[in-house]
């Protein structure tokens, strides 16, 4: 029998096999999809999940020739269409990272196979039934696969979801069209800056949203392709295919001044793109028996500042040493609940945050009066230093029980440059916890053989770091460590 099935063999659902591989389980990945879609989607990462990609020793798999090996904090960033200025912060955690979702799925495929992972593709999941020890997964034209569990990861309009019957409570807007396509401009429009120079008009930033009284544009001249130009407008309805001479009128209604789009140059694939309305759901719990929901198949949300693959991969890190813990028969009597108890709050902020964005890039005076105010807070550090944070997806510390310290229930900081600690990266590529004894005495007791302990002498606090690299205990003593143990582990 499978330890695990993975319905959908996107990002969310690659991340997860490699993590439940990496302790130990063994997943199957199906796929309803023959072959990885040319469809262009997300367009970089943004968040925590940068680190936690380069904590697993795959950051550098996405960075091209030449760039720096180690994430860097990003100097600037957006939040509903305002610039927001991340230089001179005393902590500034938002990392991006601009890479396609394509090469982000062939990334994580290629780390899935060399964790022998299997992907099935064209295997349409259709049907479930659960026991007491196993769910049977009913496949289109195929023969069934029985499974401890059962993970939906198969995107916003989730199959496994609605077979488990679990709701997906929320709200949908249906009064705005987002238009969004690969173009060419004439070469005198693209400033030294990258900014689209438009006549009658002025300056479209590059790779920010940017808001006017009669909608929001953003324009992305990459530098490996073909720009990406997209609008979005309230009230203006759209029918039959999408095409270049309806974005070319959005963009003119939306700045008021006509920009010379063209058909892309490149070799592709492109995009053309319009969709109606959006959605912000969240399902009712994370998990029915022995299914459970990841990424899009467990919230859907506005796109606005790209917290989509920060929140779902995120998901993946919480659930995949959990999972293979309950699987492997090592789980701690309630350790798979807390993925819901943990990862739920953090898609109820980004729901939060998302639908606050949408809401200060909408055309009327209201929304104007509300974004001079907005603008006001925003010249204080103080809102800057919480937006970065939020946007990050690091301002959520978790319940670790009993377990006390400014650090527990947080995601372990870098601690580069201390005495005898090896780049922390190096030390949480295998997914295993991790204890840092500054004494070289403490004592895993009967957990030794699951924790990897390391001695760091110059760090003024011993540090139990879980799996997904969250800190589960700390103290300048072994007072307590046993206890925080039993919390997350099983003894052997």
């Amino acid at each position: 029998m499978i330890d695990v099935v993975i319905a959908g063999a996107g990002p969310n659902g690659l991340m997860l096999a490699c993590e439940l591989a990496l302790a130990g389980a063994r997943p199957l990945v199906l796929e309803r999809l023959a072959e990885p879609t040319s469809e262009q989607r997300a367009n970089g990462l943004v968040g925590q999940v940068v680190r936690m990609l380069d904590r697993r020793g795959l950051y550098e798999r996405l960075t091209v020739p030449g760039a720096p090996n180690t994430p860097r904090p990003a100097p600037s960033y957006v939040f509903g269409a305002f610039p927001l200025d991340l230089n001179g912060l005393p902590d500034n955690p938002l990392h991006t990272l601009r890479v396609p979702q394509s090469r982000i799925e062939l990334m994580l495929a290629e780390r899935a196979a060399e964790l022998g992972v299997e992907v099935r593709r064209g295997h349409e999941v259709i049907g479930l039934t659960q026991g007491e020890h196993s769910v049977l997964v009913e496949l289109r034209g195929r023969e069934p696969v029985e499974a401890a569990f059962l993970v939906g990861a198969d995107g916003g309009h989730s199959v496994v979801r609605r077979l488990a019957g679990i709701e997906f409570p929320g709200v949908t807007r249906d009064d705005s069209v987002s238009r969004t396509a690969h173009v060419s401009v004439p070469r005198e429009r693209v400033g030294a800056d990258g900014g689209l120079v438009v006549p009658g008009f002025g300056t479209v930033p590059p790779y920010r949203h940017l808001r006017t009284e009669h909608g929001l544009i953003a324009w992305a001249p990459f530098p490996d392709g073909d720009p990406l130009i997209s609008t979005v407008e309230w009230g203006q309805p759209a029918e039959g295919e999408a095409t270049l001479d309806e974005l070319r009128a959005s963009v003119a209604r939306v700045l008021g001044a006509e920009v010379p789009l063209g058909p892309p140059a490149g070799p592709g694939p492109h995009m053309m793109r319009r969709l109606l309305g959006g959605n912000t759901r969240i399902a009712s719990r994370y998990r029915a028996g022995r299914v459970l929901l990841l990424g899009d198949a467990a919230h859907v949300h506005s796109a606005i500042g790209g917290p989509g693959l920060n929140l779902g991969l995120q998901d993946a890190v919480n659930l995949g040493w959990k999972l293979a813990a309950e699987v492997r028969g090592h789980a701690p009597e309630g350790l798979l609940d807390t993925y819901e108890t943990e990862r739920l709050p953090a898609a109820r902020r980004v729901a939060m945050h998302t639908q606050a964005q949408s809401l200060l890039t909408r055309p009327g005076s209201e929304v104007t009066a509300l974004r001079e105010l907005f603008g006001e807070l925003l010249d204080r550090p103080a809102t800057r230093q919480h937006l970065a944070h939020l946007l990050s997806g690091d301002d959520l510390s978790y319940d670790m029980g009993p377990a006390t310290g400014a650090l527990v229930g947080r995601w372990a900081p870098d601690l580069s440059g201390l005495q005898g600690l090896p780049d922390l990266r190096e030390l949480t590529r295998t997914g295993r916890p991790l204890l840092l004894d500054p004494t070289g005495t403490l004592d895993a007791g009967p957990w030794a053989s699951q924790v990897d302990t390391v001695t760091v002498p110059d760090l003024d606090t011993a540090l139990l770091l879980r799996p997904d690299c969250y800190v589960a205990w700390q103290g300048t003593t072994g007072d307590g460590l046993h206890e925080a143990l039993g919390t997350w582990f099983t003894a052997a």
